[in-house]
């Protein structure tokens, strides 16, 4: 289900995923808080359409203003354990990565999922795009379904 908020202009467009990170320090006395402040926090969203003939509202934050777009939850992309790894099933990540230069590290450490919490797997996308995992972890890359 779509939820209307505010964002950035310089983010709103069809198709644009981020991580609702909640209030900033320049959100105090905003007169549009109720708008922009009504997602979960670490949940990872996606616009689906940007609202047509509303205006470019001040905002403290985005240089350029905020503009009125529907948002719904999105799927991330993460890499899990391979071991039981398949649709409907639930699973978690298997702990953090200190390897940042690993091609597989945006989806051993992705945006919108924590550790220790479990997610259910919506589809099996395949094998992770490293060639060596330097922890020696078996791993499948999956899509996993919005907590939302």
């Amino acid at each position: 289900m779509s939820t209307v908020t505010l964002i950035g202009s310089r983010l709103a467009e069809p198709g644009t995923e981020f991580v609702y990170e909640g209030e900033a320090d320049g959100c105090t006395g905003c007169p549009y808080r109720s708008q922009c402040l009504n997602l979960s926090t670490g949940t990872k969203y996606r616009v689906t359409s940007v609202r047509e003939n509303a205006q470019t509202l001040e905002c403290a934050m985005h240089d350029r203003g905020v503009r009125a777009v529907e948002v719904e939850p999105a799927s991330v992309r993460a890499n899990i354990s391979s071991k039981g790894a398949y649709a409907g099933s639930k699973t978690s990540l298997p702990g953090p990565c200190p390897y940042i230069e690993c091609p597989s590290h945006e989806y051993c450490e992705p945006d919108g999922v924590e550790f220790g919490e479990e997610y259910r797997i919506t589809d099996i996308v395949g094998d992770p795009p490293h060639e060596i995992c330097h922890l020696d972890r078996s791993l499948e890359l999956v899509e996993l379904e919005s907590d939302e």
